[in-house]
């Protein structure tokens, strides 16, 4: 029986470096007098006036050591690690940096996986604010050269207009031709004032808590309304945290567009894919989801053969991996 974990994230020791060298978020930010370095990543957590622990989460060899990680596996009982370059990725960058930093990354993460051959696999990282062109070349050498990678760690933002964005099509069908999967992690969460005056009292509790399933709900649903999956049927997309919040509001949102005038006026109601239909075909969930309650409605909305095990429950998928 083999146990494959397909969210579990690295930062490799050059990435570290990457974010040292910057002033402006994201950064690594050490802090004085100790020997802590503070990993500041979220927007806006790095204002002075917000208390120092909701200022990013401290950062050491837990998030590159992969002895360390195998170590945690191999108490854990888990055969395979799929790992991942974790937020913000590369989309921070300037398109020629963002383009050469993905093929450094790339490789360095299959070196990685080659040198603990059947332990670990990878999700690629896309150069996303490079030219399209070029992140399409990115998606082939992937395909092509990198033997442990499995499909490729995206956030939500695509090009910086989101996945709906139609300039996303040629990457879209890209991936759907090299039949890599994708792997659609939040980030950018949800404006902070929505979380009223008081939010900094709280930590990081409101925008991980609600703000990243929220931002992956939205993301994905504007996937459906600007019909992606309906112009790449084979797509296959894996939603972080079950999917934020889509599996329990799928019904709502399918009957929204359903019963939506200016949608029926334009001709987007007839033919179209349905929320479920997409849920059960193009849509894995992974079990990163910290309830039974949370576990279930992904079970009920995609199907126990399309939840993958990602740290938190005992589920197992080997397709992508066989």
């Amino acid at each position: 029986m083999v146990t494959v974990d397909v969210h579990t994230h690295v930062y490799p020791p050059s990435y570290i470096e990457l974010l040292k060298r910057r002033d402006q978020v994201p950064k690594v930010r050490e802090v004085p007098g100790t020997d802590v370095a503070r990993l500041i990543i979220l927007p806006g957590e790095d204002d002075a006036s917000t208390p120092s622990t909701a200022r990013g989460r401290p950062v050491g060899p837990e998030y590159w050591d992969i002895d360390r990680k195998l170590a945690f596996m191999d108490k854990h009982g888990i055969t395979v690690s799929v790992i991942s370059l974790a937020n913000p990725w590369l989309d921070f960058l300037p398109a020629g940096e963002a383009a050469s930093m993905a093929k450094t990354l790339n490789a360095e993460v299959d070196q990685t996986c080659r040198s603990h051959k059947g332990r670990l696999f990878a999700f690629a990282t896309l150069p996303l604010s490079a030219p399209v062109e070029v992140i399409v070349e990115e998606v082939l050498h992937i395909k092509q050269d990198l033997d442990y990678t499995r499909g490729v760690i995206m956030g939500t933002s695509g090009l910086g207009k989101g996945l709906d964005d139609p300039a996303l099509d040629a990457v879209w069908k890209a991936l759907e031709e090299t039949q890599q999967l994708i792997f659609l992690h939040p980030h950018y969460g949800l404006p902070g004032d929505v979380y009223g005056p008081q939010k900094d009292n709280y930590g990081h509790v409101l925008p991980l808590a609600l703000g990243f399933p929220l931002e992956t709900t939205i993301a994905v649903t504007r996937m459906i309304l600007s019909g992606v999956f309906d112009r790449f049927p084979e797509l296959q997309v894996l939603l972080a945290h079950s999917g934020g919040t889509l599996p329990f509001l799928a019904g709502r949102i399918e009957s929204c567009i359903a019963h939506d005038a200016h949608l029926k006026k334009l001709g987007k109601i007839e033919g179209r894919r349905t929320v479920w239909k997409v849920l059960k075909t193009n849509i894995y969930l992974d079990a990163v989801i910290y309830g039974e309650v949370g576990l279930k409605a992904a079970v009920d909305a995609s199907g126990a053969d399309r939840l993958m095990f990602g740290r938190v429950f005992l589920l197992f998928f080997v397709r992508l991996f066989c």
